[in-house]
């Protein structure tokens, strides 16, 4: 098995999807990097227990991470070569399962008065320990049109979501 330390990364940058090498501290090595702090989050979250339906929604989430990760590691220039792949993408559906989630939690009725305090169980604050992570995540989406690389609306749709998926699982955990 060939070795994971290939010492390319020695001098400062990191490669691309497509073998392009920019900066570690490049806005899109930023985002991927928050992104995948995110998976580690809601990893964390899943082993906190919970019923087998929230599991499988994160573990499932967690997949669409790695997509989401994919398509940001792509250079603005390889864009269309990674549209043309059949690497895994953010799609409506995913989407759709998000709001599918936030709407049979908001169905339940959960109370909340003003802000949350984080803390209250260790289920509860690992899901509000991913939300946060998520809206780091999402800043650092957001900040990089402005730096060059188109970001599609579902990717920002997604992460929105998402967050406010995992405001409500806190609440839930709480009751």
């Amino acid at each position: 098995m060939a070795s994971i330390s290939t010492r390319t990364g020695d001098d400062g940058t990191t490669s691309l999807l497509y073998g392009q090498r920019v900066p570690k501290d490049h806005p899109q090595i930023e985002a991927v990097g928050a992104f995948d702090e995110l998976n580690v989050a809601l990893g964390a979250a899943a082993l906190q227990g919970g019923d087998s339906a929230t599991t499988a929604l994160l573990r499932t989430v967690q997949h669409n991470l790695v997509a989401l990760m994919g398509e940001l590691v792509c250079a603005e220039g390889d864009r269309l070569r990674y549209e043309e792949s059949k690497l895994a993408r953010i799609t409506a559906t995913d989407l759709e399962r998000l709001d599918a989630a936030v709407a049979e939690l908001e169905a339940r009725g959960l109370k909340f008065d003003g802000w949350a305090t984080p803390g209250a169980n260790p289920q509860s604050l690992a899901f509000e320990q991913a939300r946060v992570v998520a809206r780091r995540a999402e800043r650092r989406l957001t900040s990089l049109p402005a730096n060059g690389r188109t970001v599609r609306p579902e990717l920002r749709r997604f992460v929105n979501r998402l967050s406010d998926l995992l405001w409500l699982q806190a609440r839930a955990a709480e009751s």
